[in-house]
């Protein structure tokens, strides 16, 4: 049976497609120019990406310091040219792999500038290009020390194995978590007056070291208040403007 002709989807955003040819060019351009006015170029990858953590290190090469980004808390977002970027100290780009290649050039024909077709090579997954003027000892013992806990998220390996035990439930918790904490899966009950585990036992597992984490492991784990990920930029390649070299990092 044909679709009725009076049944029409009508959208009522306000938003305008932001994906667009102009869109796309104006973001090669963009790449283009951070390049142009960098003295290096790293390729990075990224490991339980955090936005906060992300944009702090933005604000870091935005400034050419280590302040402190006062958008923390701000969902990440890839379609974030930071057109407002003074470019003091770099540029950080993700999330746009194919037009990063672009940008650079995917063979020798077509690229911008010498040898930068063989960073574009390795553009592919959870990667990114810092564009910047920086000593290249100071960005990489930047980003050496830049490893920050963070809370695990489910489907993640655990690196550990975590056991929670009754003293740690009575002390630490009030009778008031046990529902919540049922929910869970953890085995709790009320005993004289404070949280404890089920026919008295001394200790629960929470999870095993080298298993993927459940979506219940990782909220555990949040009111256990427990970071077994690690936030870290680990950089790839680096690219001279001067001589046109490449140097591999990692």
């Amino acid at each position: 049976m044909p679709k009725s002709k009076r049944a029409t989807r009508v959208s009522l955003t306000q938003t305008t497609k932001k994906k667009t040819r102009d869109h796309k060019t104006k973001y090669v351009d963009t790449v283009r120019s951070a390049i142009d006015a960098a003295d290096r170029m790293y390729l990075f990858s990224y490991e339980n990406m955090r936005s906060t953590h992300f944009k702090d290190v933005r604000c870091h090469f935005r400034s050419g310091s280590s302040k402190k980004n006062s958008t923390a808390g701000t969902t990440m977002n890839d379609d974030d040219d930071d057109d407002d970027d003074d470019g003091g100290g770099g540029r950080l780009f993700l999330g746009k792999n194919k037009l990063l290649q672009i940008a650079l050039g995917r063979t020798m024909a077509d690229e911008y500038l010498d040898n930068v077709s063989r960073i574009s090579t390795h553009i592919a997954g959870s990667v990114g290009i810092l564009c910047t003027s920086m000593a290249h000892t100071d960005v990489e013992e930047y980003f050496t020390s830049l490893n920050i806990p963070e809370y695990a998220k489910y489907g993640t390996i655990c690196p550990e194995t975590i056991t929670i035990t009754s003293d740690v439930l009575a002390a630490d918790y009030p009778v008031c978590m046990m529902e919540l904490f049922r929910k869970l899966g953890l085995p709790v009950e009320i005993r004289n007056g404070s949280l404890g585990l089920v026919g008295g036992r001394t200790s629960y597992e929470v999870c095993t070291k080298g298993k993927e984490l459940t979506v219940e492991q990782c909220k555990i784990l949040v009111h256990m208040k427990i970071k077994l990920s690690v936030f870290r930029i680990n950089l790839l390649r680096r690219w001279e403007k001067e001589d046109g070299t490449i140097e591999e990092l990692c």
